[in-house]
């Protein structure tokens, strides 16, 4: 006895623990879907697979409903395959009952006697009404949204997967994201072209449900003269209404289906939300248009002979839901205001009170690793100097500087970030790039700062604090505002302190511009001169050339303080000499030559000339000859390099003291580069410039001629 229960336990976890196996149980079900097209089925077997019909259709319908986007419903072609055939099967079983037994369970036996009443003639005009829609409407439309969304998303493929190639370069996505997309690309291409074969089974499904019916209604005529020898309205009554609540039973099913397939293959990819919310918000979002739909209704009551009550009703719920709607409209942007307002005064860091401390999640921790690109950190005593109501201006500087920087050097800075900083000695600023200090200054926001070019920091006597400018070094005075007026009488500069930090930032972001620029900036400004020029002017140009490459370029001319505003001057050169080399520093040297018009202008003086100070013939040949063949490097004697130094400082120092202007170097083209990088260390604001970048329209004057001994060469 224990071992016959043992062994029927044993067989019932076996039972279970194959049941717990999907593949097992898909196969079993597609067995039993070919088997039930032959064997026959007893009418309450046949009565449980018709409820299940039904069921899935159901749930297929409302799973199709609730997806935000197809590719989350990629088994979808299969399962319309398995429904289509299912439903066949189940059509074949009942047309079998009926024509041998006169009967097919109580399903179809209910629908057609209660859905249609017993009444085959309107049971027939409802099925063939049903038919209509799903062949003609739902199917025929399916089935062509399915045919032109395969061949749009395969037309599309090559463009997508060049933009995922071009957003992988530029830096935008990671490798990891890159294969994410591709993958996802796959998808929805397999998707895409699998429903435009699937919707083909809906199209037959419905042809096929209407020649069943047919040949039920011929053959049981037949079979009830001849075979059961029964007249003919006995056998039109008997055979027709159970052939037409058998094509009732499947063709709503068939319907549902076919709705589905219409869904599916219509919702557009990259969808965010549901289908409801996506209705919700695109049609019933304006109150305006449910305020004037309410409006229409109301008066169409009021025309005599029309229908009030429902007119009536159907007006106040859209009046009722175009108020709540445009209530809860004017609170959002009350709201939105209001967060706006607050957001811009916690980025400006007016707050005055400690926020509370959150807990963390990891979420905040992941915002405590974003860096900013370049930010500023104030002592407590400074911050005045941001708020407008206390008359600061130095967001307002800020603000002025990124728009300076946009013309005189052709880049978009990042949102320049300011906040206060305890930890700071209260009139301390310190500027940060990529959350690394790099510069730091001292400022009295209650004291003007007033500078002194031409002596010392106080040989007037002016009362004060002793400072050095922060920016250019100058000796300078913190001045009260009563000694304002008498510093400015004795020629001194005096300006506000805003002034002097907007201007240390503008120095440091000069000296640091070409750090600053990233591959994504790169990318947006090609962006940008795809819509002023052309897309495909802008492609072309791009076609042999990578963003990395662009970027290695931007960054040279940057270093030399560059203007990269002409970028379609900049593309149109690397896009020809790229086909000569690659080489960085030769594609630079040609762009500089390209724009020479612009490196001149930005390097004139005063008088409108080109002050220049010059290499001798001597100096020059000992320079080329200690150049790399690449040009990538400069080898030269120590003491040679020594007096060269020296004599470049004494020649410079002449220079600006007789011009009153800093004067550009001038040299040869084939050694511009490695000289430059020889002394960009001790001379970092001095430009380099050759004499093939020297603009036609521009008069040179040399001031100066760096000489070096030849003992000492």
């Amino acid at each position: 006895m224990g071992k016959s229960i043992q062994k029927q336990t044993m067989n019932l976890g076996g039972l279970a623990s194959l049941l717990k196996n999907n593949d097992i149980l898909m196969a079993i079900g597609i067995v039993i879907i070919v088997v039930m097209m032959i064997i026959p089925l007893p009418p309450m077997a046949l009565d449980i697979l018709l409820t299940l019909n039904r069921s899935l259709s159901v749930i297929i319908l409302l799973v199709c409903l609730f997806v935000k986007e197809p590719l989350e419903y990629s088994s979808f072609p299969i399962i319309l395959l398995v429904a289509t055939i299912f439903r066949l099967g189940l059509n074949i079983s009942s047309t079998r009952l009926i024509l041998l037994n006169g009967s097919a369970g109580e399903v179809i036996h209910s629908f057609g006697q209660f859905v249609v009443g017993g009444n085959y003639i309107v049971g027939f005009i409802i099925f063939i009404l049903l038919v209509v829609i799903n062949f003609m409407v739902i199917t025929g439309g399916a089935t062509r949204v399915a045919e032109v969304s395969a061949r749009f998303t395969l037309d599309s493929m090559p463009g997508k997967q060049l933009s995922i190639d071009a957003d992988l370069n530029s830096g935008l996505i990671n490798e990891e994201q890159a294969k994410a997309r591709r993958r996802k690309l796959e998808r929805e291409a397999d998707f895409y072209g699998t429903m435009d074969g699937a919707s083909k089974f809906v199209k037959g499904d419905a042809t096929a449900g209407i020649i069943i019916t047919v040949v039920n209604i011929f053959a049981g005529i037949v079979i009830g003269l001849w075979q059961l020898k029964s007249d003919i309205m006995t056998a039109l009554s008997t055979f027709t209404i159970l052939t037409v609540g058998d094509g009732l039973v499947s063709q709503l099913p068939a319907l549902l289906i076919s709705f589905s397939t219409g869904l599916i293959v219509s919702r557009a990819s990259g969808q965010e939300e549901s289908l409801s919310d996506d209705i919700k918000k695109e049609m019933f979002s304006n109150p305006m248009v449910l305020g004037i739909v309410s409006v229409l209704l109301f008066l169409l009551c009021m025309v005599p002979g029309m229908p009030t009550i429902p007119f009536l009703l159907v007006a106040a719920s859209l009046g009722w839901m175009a108020f709540k709607k445009d209530k809860a409209d004017k609170v959002q942007k009350v709201e939105e205001a209001k967060a706006a307002e607050e957001a811009k005064k916690e980025e400006a860091g007016l707050g005055k009170v400690a926020k509370k401390k959150k807990k963390a999640t990891r979420e905040s921790v992941m915002e405590l690793l974003n860096v900013e690109t370049i930010e500023m950190e104030i002592g407590y005593r400074l911050v005045p100097l941001l708020d407008v109501e206390q008359g600061g201006d130095l967001l307002e500087r800020i603000a002025q500087i990124r728009r300076q920087t946009a013309l005189d050097l052709g880049i978009v800075l990042p949102s320049i970030r300011v906040r206060d900083n305890l930890q700071l000695p209260p009139n301390t600023y310190q500027i940060k790039l990529k959350g690394v200090p790099i510069e730091s200054g001292e400022v009295y926001p209650d004291r003007s700062l007033a500078m002194n070019a031409g002596g010392s920091d106080n040989d007037l006597g002016i009362n004060g604090i002793s400072a050095i400018e922060p920016a250019f070094g100058l000796p300078a005075i913190w001045v009260e505002e009563k000694d304002k007026e008498i510093a400015e009488t004795y020629g001194y500069t005096v300006v506000s302190p805003s002034a002097v930090i907007s201007t240390h930032l503008t120095e440091v972001i000069k000296k640091n511009s070409a750090e600053i620029v990233s591959r994504a900036d790169i990318q947006q400004l090609i962006d940008n001169l795809k819509k002023e020029v052309s897309e495909e002017y802008v492609s072309d140009l791009m076609k042999d050339l990578t963003v990395a490459e662009v970027q290695q370029i931007v960054y040279n001319l940057l270093k030399e303080r560059v203007s990269v505003r002409d970028l379609k001057t900049i593309l149109e050169v690397l896009s020809l000499q790229s086909r000569v080399s690659k080489n960085a520093d030769y594609l630079t040297e040609q762009v500089r030559q390209a724009l020479s018009r612009s490196i001149c202008k930005q390097n004139l003086a005063d008088t409108g000339e080109l002050l220049a100070v010059t290499l001798a013939p001597e100096v020059e040949n000992t320079i080329a000859q200690g150049v790399s063949p690449d040009g990538s490097s400069l080898t030269l004697d120590p003491e040679f390099t020594r007096k060269l130094l020296d004599n470049l400082n004494y020649e410079l120092e002449r220079a600006i003291s007789s011009s009153g202007n800093q004067p550009v170097l001038l040299c040869s083209s084939p050694i511009r580069l490695p000289f430059r990088r020889l002394i960009e260390r001790t001379y970092p604001q001095i430009a380099v410039m050759s004499y093939n970048e020297i603009s036609n329209n521009v008069k040179a004057k040399s001031i100066g001629v760096i000489r070096v001994a030849a003992a000492n060469v």
